[in-house]
């Protein structure tokens, strides 16, 4: 008879570990967010970084270099979207009054088919309104209190990326000498084969978003939409929140063209664009550009993405894919943790190297000479 007494008590353990590992992760996600946010960064930095170095240029100055060129980066897609997003302002007054005229077609439909009166919808207008006017001040204090948590942390995101980027030798000889001297090898190949797939995976990322914007903006703009440009860069930067972003990008660019008073023909041809262009990604772009490098089961794809929302929000989401994929090949350096990473992994295909993974080996290459 076996005794199971044992297995019980660590599977206790277990339990209570991720317990307080997941409690950690949700309490603690203010000060975990930037500094996630700034690993990842690191590890698509540093491959530029050792370039400026090679070159004889100073480590402190070469991290400041890297440092600028991110800022400058994501500087230039805020510019973007609100240069666009200013041709949108100027058209509001009538945006606002097209709003206006589809309410009231709303309110003749309920009155005619559903039978609810025009005085009992203004009665529930007027209490909403009268509601909203008084959350009007709570509403805005909110709204400046997000966007500067948002700059507070924007800048402690770029005070950690230049500490990573200047001080990673550091850390990562902290971390070699908290393993037998045996394993120091593997886990020096753990740590590369880590940061490989964060760099891959995110300038896989970073490429198909330049082409869907460029495939969402020829569309929109043969179909008419105003402001299609604006509404191309939206669609492709909400690319970075898998499954969610696409639906949420289209389904504001439909109302967007109802608001403004597009034709049927128009909002199908939104919807059209949006299918035909998710199969190419799908079926096309994502096998190609950005290939297996996060080579993560679909089932755990969508449980890591419900979870990291639930507990750090749409940051959560956005780093979801590549922090699994750094679990994972840590699981499959770690004798005791390869079935897990068998578990959350998937078979890996023939010629599955994708472009992004042969641009940094063409780039090492030319480094090389």
């Amino acid at each position: 008879m076996f005794n199971s007494t044992p297995t019980l008590s660590r599977s206790v353990l277990v339990i209570i570990f991720i317990f307080l590992v997941v409690s950690g992760l949700y309490f603690a996600r203010q000060f975990l967010i930037p500094i996630a946010i700034s690993a990842l960064l690191t590890m698509l930095l540093i491959p530029l970084s050792n370039y400026f170095e090679r070159k004889g240029i100073n480590r402190i100055l070469a991290s400041f270099i890297c440092l600028l060129f991110i800022v400058s980066l994501f500087g230039g897609i805020i510019y973007l979207i609100s240069w666009q997003a200013a041709d949108i302002s100027d058209n509001l007054n009538e945006i606002g009054l097209r709003i206006q005229k589809i309410i009231l077609e709303i309110q003749k439909f309920l009155a005619h088919t559903i039978g609810i009166s025009h005085e009992s919808q203004k009665i529930w207008f007027d209490k909403q309104t009268s509601n909203g006017s008084n959350e009007a001040i709570f509403l805005a204090s909110s709204i400046l209190s997000y966007l500067m948590g948002i700059l507070m942390k924007s800048i402690l995101v770029i005070v950690y990326l230049f500490l990573f980027l200047t001080s990673r030798s550091h850390l990562k000889k902290f971390i070699l000498m908290l393993v037998p001297k045996t394993e120091v090898q593997e886990t020096e190949r753990m740590i590369s084969d880590a940061g490989k797939v964060s760099q891959h995976y995110l300038l896989g990322l970073g490429i198909m978003i330049i082409m869907l914007w460029f495939m969402y903006g020829f569309a929109f703009s043969i179909i008419g939409v105003e402001s299609a440009i604006f509404f191309a860069i939206l669609c492709g930067l909400l690319e970075i929140v898998p499954f969610i972003g696409n639906i949420t990008g289209t389904s504001l660019t439909i109302l967007m063209v109802i608001s403004q008073g597009g034709s049927n023909t128009m909002v199908l041809g939104v919807f059209v664009t949006y299918m035909i262009i998710q199969f190419l990604q799908t079926y096309i772009l994502e096998p190609l550009i950005v290939g297996s490098e996060v080579n993560i089961n679909p089932l755990f794809t969508i449980l890591v993405l419900v979870f990291m929302e639930i507990i750090w929000g749409i940051p959560g989401m956005i780093m979801a894919i590549p922090m699994l994929g750094i679990i994972k090949i840590i699981c499959d350096h770690v004798t005791p943790l390869k079935p897990y990473a068998f578990l959350i992994g998937k078979t890996k295909t023939k010629n599955s190297s994708s472009l992004s993974k042969r641009i940094w080996i063409k780039l090492k290459s030319i480094r090389a000479k």
